[in-house]
């Protein structure tokens, strides 16, 4: 496994972290809580740190099966949970940043994690109701009351995290980005050169399409996200099947599934990024892990971006 340094802090974290949304049983379909345990336990073994979850995944049954799942290794690891999406009792979902959520939202992942501190609390999603500055005070008087250790945003426009930096040190920001999501590049920039926060990539597999598990007959039932994901449909869909074609050509020279090509296409970038990869069995950890520990050469990083939007652009 690759470590990297984790914004300006003294923690290290695996280049490859576990993102906990599936094992939440409702984004990404159902789940056996059983596999998802052993997935947890099995990402340990192959050296990932860094376990990323939110409050809202599976409505708080993602943290609870990942704290089951750390049991007496929970300060061994770097647990990183969000809040900010907020539900009602018919499970309908909406932004709250207050400060009266700041703390409710914190003390119930604190209970289900079963942790004193949580080492980085992440903000979800922007909230327009709420003035940044109202959130990020209560967030630091959270830390320091020694509830959590760092603080983190997800999906913020570059001129948000302007104005959260500007109000309290926020060491990390997640974005999407993969082969099939460049358009988030400038922000990712932004924040890592200007603020030296650290990039956490998430949907670095196409929400599953880059397994090659999935084509444009795939049907997805219930609540699962994909759905509705424009990703998966249309020309968007047509595009991304090409890219798959791609990320199989370049695996068949390396001995490597789409997947970990997928995954080392990102790690390419040698600074503070780190890819978030979904999984819920262990032969999902097992593969995911393995888009560590190898390199990519060049040509075939050109092969797969084309004339544009490539990582070192």
């Amino acid at each position: 496994m690759e470590y990297v340094r984790f914004g300006l802090t003294d923690l290290n974290i695996s280049r490859i972290g576990m993102g906990c949304a599936a094992i939440g049983g409702y984004d990404y379909g159902s789940v056996d809580d059983q596999e998802s345990l052993a997935a947890v336990q099995r990402a340990l073994d192959l050296g990932i740190n860094l376990f990323d979850t939110a409050d809202v995944y599976g409505f708080g049954h993602s943290e609870e099966i990942l704290s089951r799942a750390l049991a007496g290794r929970r300060h061994e690891v770097v647990i990183a949970t969000k809040f900010g999406v907020n539900w009602n009792q018919e499970g309908k979902t909406f932004r709250d940043l207050s400060a009266k959520r700041v703390v409710q939202a914190l003390e119930a992942s604190l209970r289900r994690l079963k942790l004193d501190c949580i080492p980085v609390y992440q903000i979800h999603w922007p909230d327009p109701k709420t003035p940044i500055a109202e959130t990020l005070e209560a967030l630091r008087k959270c830390q320091e009351a020694g509830k959590i250790r760092h603080i983190g945003c997800s999906n913020f426009p570059a001129d948000l995290v302007d104005q959260a930096q500007a109000c309290c040190r926020v060491e990390s920001i997640q974005m999407p980005y993969s082969l099939a999501e460049r358009a988030y590049w400038e922000t990712i920039r932004w924040c890592r050169e200007r603020h030296t926060m650290t990039i956490l990539a998430y949907n670095p597999l196409a929400q599953g399409l880059f397994t090659g598990k999935y084509g444009a007959q795939s049907k997805f039932e219930g609540t699962d996200l994909r759905r509705r994901s424009e990703l998966l449909r249309g020309d968007k869909l047509k595009s991304n099947l090409a890219i798959l074609d791609r990320l199989r050509l370049v695996g068949d020279r390396h001995g490597r599934t789409p997947a970990q090509v997928a995954i080392r296409w990102i790690l390419e970038d040698p600074s503070q990024i780190c890819v978030l990869v979904g999984l819920k069995t262990v032969a999902q950890a097992e593969q995911n892990a393995g888009g560590a520990g190898w390199a990519l050469p060049p040509e075939d990083t050109k092969f797969l971006t084309g004339s544009e939007g490539s990582i070192d652009s």
